[in-house]
């Protein structure tokens, strides 16, 4: 039998819905999954995924041009739900005939995606509980993708594990991705046996050679701990925040005094809850440019995977994707 096959076979599911040799994704990831990382993950036979973040829809065209120079794959693009200019950001993938389009961050209107599908393009979102999952499906999204709260950047209130108890194994008909502490190629292996189509990994992907990531937001990676890959405090129940998961310092600090900011002006209606929330993504996606783009390890937010535990040197997605599917194969086998 030839080398990877009774992988590939696995994958047939997958990466039929992708488009891709390989039915792994690489997780969205604000400034870090740009045009370079993106094609470089589809060149090399994964599926690779821009993230739009608090981009408009002039950004949002510049880079998909950027990427569709690069690679003449198949890749999608993220979309944050609560971003106000969501429907323009659907436009420019349509128009630029992009593949698939993943919405996260909150849950999708059945409106927001009639208007992907109207594009022709594929629909991608999370579900964090199986009664959201079965909606989400009713309302015609193409594949799930199930992230455990062990992942970095926004993350849902429940472990990869959970998740694949409650969505994976009771809706085996449907094809549903799943991410969250994912690095192995056994526990790859042993996910696709279980039903899932595919899988998701970011962290791995934010510190390999073809990042862009300043060499000091690399550098934190291979010297943390998973232990040290938090969640924020969330300071009321009554104002929601998107759990946002990176490497402890001094942005997870000022996270928190900003969080209470923030809850101050909503308490005395000086601000609305989708706009505080906004807000807070804003201050994460600058305070993630200062880490990525400045290095800036202090100020700067490391959002990161519990996944980092196992991350202690620079490889290429090549490097990777070769050991994850050895490790897959030797189970197999």
């Amino acid at each position: 039998m030839r080398m990877n096959e009774k992988v590939l076979k696995l994958m047939e599911r997958g990466s039929k819905i992708l488009g891709s040799k390989y039915a792994i994704m690489g997780g969205a990831m604000t400034w870090i999954s740009e045009s370079n990382l993106t094609s470089a993950l589809s060149n090399a036979g994964l599926f690779g995924v821009l993230a739009s973040g608090a981009m408009d829809g002039d950004l949002l065209k510049e880079e998909i041009i950027e990427t569709q120079k690069k690679t003449d794959k198949n890749f999608g693009v993220n979309i944050i739900t609560m971003n106000p200019k969501i429907n323009d950001l659907i436009d420019v993938c349509g128009e630029r005939k992009v593949s698939h389009v993943i919405l996260a961050g909150g849950i999708p209107e059945k409106s927001t995606i009639e208007k992907i599908h109207n594009y022709g393009l594929q629909v991608m979102a999370f579900a964090p509980s199986q009664i959201i999952a079965k909606r989400l499906f009713k309302q015609g999204i193409d594949a799930l993708i199930i992230e455990g709260n062990e992942a970095g950047g926004h993350v849902g209130p429940l472990s990869t594990m959970i998740l694949i108890q409650d969505i994976l194994l009771n809706m085996k008909e449907y094809p549903i991705f799943v991410a969250g502490g994912i690095l192995r190629g056994e526990l790859v292996a042993g996910l696709l046996k279980l039903g899932a189509a595919g899988c998701q990994l970011g962290t791995v992907f934010a510190c390999c050679k073809e990042s862009i990531a300043h060499e000091n937001f690399k550098k934190a990676y291979f010297r943390a701990s998973g232990r040290n890959a938090v969640l924020p405090v969330q300071l009321d129940k009554k104002f929601n925040i998107a759990p946002v998961r990176a490497l402890e310092n001094i942005a997870t600090e000022e996270f928190v005094q900003k969080q209470r900011e923030v809850l101050e002006k909503f308490e005395k209606g000086e601000v609305a809850a989708n706009n505080g929330r906004l807000s807070l993504e804003h201050f994460w996606a600058g305070s993630l440019r200062r880490a990525v783009r400045e290095g800036d390890t202090d100020r700067g937010s490391l959002m990161s995977g519990q996944i980092v535990e196992l991350i202690k040197e620079e490889r290429s997605i090549q490097e990777i994707i070769d050991q994850i599917l050895k490790e897959a194969e030797s189970v197999l086998n």
